[in-house]
């Protein structure tokens, strides 16, 4: 019985602790998700960048998994190349230990249930009195975490501390490391977190279950398991995330078997020239150093890692999407930002067809280096005028069954953000739509002998170059947008209609002009009018908060 209760406890120490780690992740993610993710993007201009700012950034997150995932989205969506996000999952590797070594110098050095009971009682105080308030709300997450985290700790010690008494582990000690190497594996397979095989293993050290190489083997096999939960993350997704899942598992199984190798000259350094005499200490020493050498072997060879990681996996991705199908909805913050620069892309290609409408080189546009790679991948550039409109319609029909999906894992403000952004989304279509349906009375007007056709049309050629030059800069920040800008870009919209419509009746009165021409003109005027209207409205859902955008609508709806 007294065995049975040893089990028990141990299994709830897992369950606190695998919670703990929930409510820290959960915390920490929702304190500063957004920063750490623009900061991750930063990083990708160079290796080393990319190696410290995965290792800070799940050093403060404490969850590899997470970081990898969050690569996942990013490298999928054409954001980070292969070869930087590799390099940032190797720092994710070594950023991990940091837990490792909290817990060894704190959890059996300190009494530190003395600052857990007091965190806990402030957490669910706060939780319940303040919980309606974001920032409360997560405090009070990180100090139940902290708390739970070392509750759930001292019960997997205590636990393993009565296991010792009652039960003969004399005849286990004589086990192949292999074996212990294959139970770190299954531990980590199982609970899907190497901080928690981390802390099963050097619980089973302090209390004397398993000695130092075995522990050590344990830790080696919790390398490989945590590439499971990675896989399973790329299920479904393209071959850019099928080829970083591939190469993080050969990355992790090429560290295993070498550390493994090389396992007893690695635990005599530690010991015997470092003289760490702490087997706690010396454990967190190995799992740090056989990061630190996987960053030392791998980091100069990662360009011809990556070449050969793309011999695998044939892309047969049909969709038009660029980077919403590797968004991950039980991840709604990287899931949204994904699809705002999907907004940001539709609303570009959208401009991109509007102009080539006009016969306007498209490379006049400034774009992100981003966009540029995906249209050039997707081969946006050399489409013929139709296939451009039938892949924006694509697009926008992928972008809206997105929308009917995430809108349900979105709450409050985001929720906002994300109405905005659709509602973008539907107004550069409209834009798009007024434009394609004048694409008769474009060819008319350019090729007309009559100058009052042809002039009609080249000077709405230019004032719509204008007009999409200043939208453009207003999204990538060349100009930085604010309400009365795009106020003034709506009050230019409507004198261009305006006057282009008095001034084509004065020339009408000098020139011979047939009704079938007039027709077309104001057609096209009009049509032009209400398609430029439609892209500044997108424009202005994209950049304006709901407020200012709903007050921007009130200027618009009696102005056509």
């Amino acid at each position: 019985m007294e065995i049975l209760i040893s089990i028990f406890k141990l299994l709830a120490g897992i369950g606190l602790f695998l919670f703990a780690m929930y409510l820290l992740e959960e915390s920490l993610k929702n304190f500063s998700g957004r920063s750490f993710k623009i900061f991750l993007q930063r990083t990708t201009k160079n290796k080393i960048g990319a190696v410290a700012g995965g290792a800070l950034i799940t050093g403060l997150l404490q969850s590899s998994s997470l970081v990898s995932v969050m690569v996942l989205a990013f490298v999928g969506a054409g954001v980070f190349t292969m070869k930087n996000a590799m390099a940032i999952i190797l720092g994710a590797n070594l950023g991990t230990t940091l837990d490792s070594w909290l817990v060894a110098t704190l959890g059996f050095k300190v009494n530190i249930e003395i600052a857990a009971y007091p965190a806990i009682f402030l957490g669910g105080f706060l939780l319940i009195i303040l919980g309606n308030r974001k920032v409360i709300k997560y405090v009070s997450y990180f100090l139940f975490g902290f708390g739970l985290l070392f509750i759930g700790l001292s019960f997997m010690k205590t636990a393993m501390e009565a296991q010792v008494k009652t039960f003969d582990f004399s005849k286990y000690a004589e086990m192949s490391l292999f074996v212990f190497m294959l139970i770190g594996f299954i531990i980590t397979l199982l609970v899907q977190s190497s901080s928690v095989t981390m802390a099963l293993t050097l619980s089973a050290l302090h209390t004397g279950v398993i000695a130092f190489p075995a522990a050590a083997a344990i830790v080696l096999g919790s390398e490989t398991g945590t590439t499971i939960k990675i896989m399973l993350s790329a299920i479904g997704g393209n071959v850019a995330k099928k080829r970083v899942v591939l190469g993080n598992f050969i990355f992790n199984v090429f560290l295993t078997i070498l550390a493994f190798t090389f396992l007893n000259p690695i635990l005599l350094l530690i010991t015997d020239v470092f003289n760490i005499g702490d087997p706690l200490i010396g454990l967190v020493v190995f799992s740090t150093l056989i990061n630190l050498f996987s960053i030392v072997i791998f980091l100069p060879f990662l360009d011809l890692f990556a070449n050969f990681l793309e011999k695998f996996f044939k892309d047969t991705d049909a969709s038009a999407a660029a980077f919403i199908g590797n968004a991950n909805l039980n991840e709604p913050e990287t899931a949204l930002d994904l699809f705002r620069k999907e907004t940001e892309y539709f609303i570009h290609n959208s401009m991109l067809f509007n102009l080539s409408s006009f016969d306007i080189e498209p490379k006049t546009l400034h774009e992100s280096a981003d966009i540029n790679r995906i249209n050039e991948k997707r081969k946006f550039y050399t489409m013929t005028h139709e296939e451009k409109y039938e892949f924006l319609k694509l697009l926008q029909g992928e972008l809206q069954v997105f929308y009917i999906k995430f809108r349900t894992s979105l709450h409050g403000d985001q929720n906002a953000q994300l109405g905005q952004l659709i509602s973008a989304v539907r107004s550069s279509m409209h834009a798009v739509k007024s434009m394609n349906d004048i694409g008769s009375n474009i060819i008319n007007l350019k090729s007309s002998s009559k100058d009052i056709k042809f002039d009609f049309f080249m000077h709405h050629k230019k004032e719509t170059e204008n007009l999409y030059h200043k939208l453009n800069a207003f999204i990538t920040e060349a100009d930085q947008a604010g309400f009365e800008k795009l106020k003034e870009a709506f009050v230019t919209i409507q004198k261009s209609y305006s006057q282009a419509l008095d001034q084509f009746y004065k020339d009408a009165n000098h020139a011979p002009i047939e009704d079938m021409d007039m027709t077309t003109a104001l057609n096209f005027n009009r049509e032009l009018f209400t398609s430029n209207k439609a892209m500044l409205m997108a424009v202005k859902d994209f950049l304006l908060e709901e407020k200012q955008a709903e007050a921007f609508n009130e200027i618009t709806v009696y102005q056509t």
